[in-house]
């Protein structure tokens, strides 16, 4: 018996747009339906300002996205990515609603290990470029044409004045499974990806994969493949049965 059908909303990283998730729904098995989320000011919403502020942003994305924030859904995120899931969820509590059945965090430290320091002097071009050129993952036509180049910065400024944005608030942890991913030559501290492990209140599972910050490319197949893995796990046996009756 396959699992039920289960929404899983995908939230890109900072100065993407949420088509990079887009190939994902001809390699993932049809009962995971890929919901790409895209943020404002990018992509399909190219015409729309940037929403620079990590609640405001959380918020608006809640409210996009109601109907399946109320059913069966989990949530993957990449670098910055990671954090907004995290804020969705977190906001999903407060407020009383319906939790993913996954939480899915890639390439990013905990909430809690943010570092305050990590865009300073990070707000004119030479820096960003700089920074992009060192985190890698950006295609060679991007810094090769002015106008790709003009709108990724643009992007990438606006996440990450999201990011610096951000307050970390001690909260009880949250109760659903969290399964991180992280890269083996990623420049993010292993403890500060562990600490993940102080968000879950139910399972936790941490898998390593070979390659730096955007190792999801390299390895897209052995990343998808966790996450059918710890969905058909999340709902098997007992849950499973649950969850088909829901």
């Amino acid at each position: 018996m396959r699992p039920p059908y289960v929404d899983l909303l995908a939230l890109p990283c900072a100065g993407a747009s949420a088509t990079m998730y887009l190939r994902w729904r001809r390699l993932l098995p049809e009962w995971i339906r890929i919901v790409p989320v895209e943020l404002p000011g990018r992509g399909g919403r190219l015409g729309e300002p940037f929403v620079e502020d990590f609640e405001q942003l959380v918020a608006q994305l809640c409210d996009e996205h109601a109907d399946s924030l109320r059913g069966r859904y989990a949530l993957f995120g990449h670098s910055m990515g990671a954090l907004v899931a995290y804020g969705i969820a977190q906001r999903q509590r407060a407020l009383e609603r319906p939790l993913p059945w996954a939480l899915f965090a890639s390439a990013s430290p905990a909430p809690s290990q943010r570092d305050p320091q990590r865009f300073a002097g990070k707000n004119d071009d030479a820096a960003l470029v700089a920074d992009l050129r060192k985190q890698g993952g950006t295609p060679d036509e991007v810094f090769a044409s002015e106008e790709l180049l003009r709108l990724t910065l643009d992007t990438l400024g606006a996440d990450y004045r999201v990011c610096e944005s951000f307050r970390h608030v001690e909260s009880a942890p949250l109760p659903v499974p969290v399964h991180v991913f992280a890269g083996k030559n990623d420049d993010i501290a292993a403890d500060r990806i562990e600490a993940w492990r102080q968000e879950a209140g139910a399972r936790f599972s941490l898998d390593w994969f070979d390659g730096g910050h955007f190792f999801i490319r390299p390895c897209e197949r052995e990343v998808l493949a966790a996450v059918v893995r710890d969905l058909v796990h999340r709902f098997s046996g007992a849950e499973h049965a649950a969850a088909c009756t829901a």
